[in-house]
């Protein structure tokens, strides 16, 4: 970062917590400033020889204010580099474009629904194929890989939105020996909890949207490689040639949100579980799809790999059909009815309303994003939610 104007101080005797809210102890060489700045430009003035200045050529290349950003995120997932996004979607790209016809790619069946579309779409277009396995059956990753031909293994971890947790560890060994590449979306894990490089991954992707920015005011997307090799700078051609690297505006909102991503997750991950315990037995609720809750499939991957709290997503399967869960969403005072997650504030959705006639979720489910409000609150709008409706019955 030094490059960037600062003086930031990353010893390994501080904390990770700590050099994140520091933005990496960032103090400005020049004026002393101890907020990162933001440097809108498109391009930059050549020195007296027609030389570049500090490498800096075009915006679409990178600019000051996205380095910053992409030094913080690669120290905060401990990986080699990283690239930024104007959206989660315009990461996930980046890595499938890397793939050609006639290639092989693993993905789960529960998975962000908009990128599984496209996942398809592009396997249509282009005759790349596609095996997909079940995160609730951990068997089908092996029977899905087709060693020597497989050449990306993608997994979501928690998966949205029925909340399954796949073993990093033991997905990368399996991609490992086939020859192909492990990469994990954390958007729902955040590397506060989990650090899926440190655990064989050798990509990580987040829509930074979420928990990363943590206040709904910008998309954005990163992927952090664990090797800077030649697939990686091949991803980080389509970037550059795709025009698709975030703003200087939206990367400095961006560092603004890290800086205080440790104590938001800590407090929604709180909120969650509180949450998640009051209803998981409730008479009006079929069942509660949490990882930090005992009853989950997976609880004790969750607890092996979650290593700091188990996210603020959770669904709720409410006792009823379609229109009942609907109308449960409706009622909500508290709850804000809104498509993202990883906010300050909470929201809900009915998951199969939004995702349409072709998703697999089911009819009941409420997909959940709890908040830093007094989970109190949130536990009274639910309760008088259910009650409204389903008393009706």
């Amino acid at each position: 970062m030094s490059d960037n104007g600062g003086s930031p101080s990353t010893s390994n005797r501080v904390k990770l917590r700590t050099r994140i809210a520091q933005a990496m102890h960032y103090i400005d060489d020049e004026s002393g400033a101890v907020v990162p700045p933001m440097m809108a430009t498109s391009t930059f003035a050549r020195d007296e020889n027609l030389e570049l200045r500090k490498g800096y050529i075009y915006a679409r290349y990178g600019t000051p204010t996205v380095h910053i950003l992409e030094d913080i995120l690669s120290e905060l997932e401990g990986g080699q580099d990283t690239m930024v996004f104007a959206s989660g979607m315009a990461g996930f790209a980046a890595v499938f474009e890397t793939v050609k016809a006639g290639e092989h790619i693993v993905a789960p069946i529960t998975m962000y629904f908009v990128g599984l579309t496209w996942l398809k779409r592009i396997c249509e277009f282009r005759n790349i194929r596609m095996t997909m396995f079940d995160p609730a059956k951990p068997e089908t990753l092996a029977q899905a890989i087709e060693p020597g031909e497989t050449k990306i293994v993608w997994t979501e971890t928690p998966a949205n939105p029925t909340w399954e947790i796949t073993d990093i560890e033991a997905a990368a060994r399996l991609a490992h020996e086939a020859g192909a590449i492990l990469v994990v979306d954390s958007t729902c894990g955040s590397p506060v909890t989990t650090r899926p490089l440190e655990l064989g991954a050798d990509i990580v992707f987040h829509s930074a949207t979420k928990y990363l920015n943590g206040h709904s005011d910008i998309t954005a997307g990163s992927l952090t490689t664990r090797e800077n090799n030649d697939l990686w700078k091949d991803m980080c051609e389509v970037r550059k040639l795709s025009g698709s690297i975030i703003a200087p505006f939206e990367a400095w909102l961006l560092i603004r949100g890290l800086r205080t991503l440790f104590v938001r997750f800590d407090v929604a991950s709180k909120n969650a579980l509180i949450f998640a315990r009051h209803f998981e037995n409730h008479p009006k609720v079929e069942a509660v799809m949490y990882p930090g809750l005992a009853s989950h499939p997976q609880h004790d991957i969750a607890k092996k790999q979650m290593t700091d709290g188990f996210s603020g997503m959770l669904s709720l399967l409410v006792k009823g059909d379609y229109e009942t869960a609907k109308r449960v969403t409706l009622a909500l005072n508290t709850f804000i009815p809104a498509t993202s997650l990883g906010g300050v504030e909470s929201l809900v959705e009915h998951r199969k309303g939004v995702e349409g006639p072709a998703s697999q979720t089911p009819d009941n489910l409420l997909r959940i994003s709890i908040g830093i409000e007094d989970v109190d609150d949130l536990i009274d709008d639910m309760e008088q939610a259910l009650s409204l409706i389903l008393d009706q019955r």
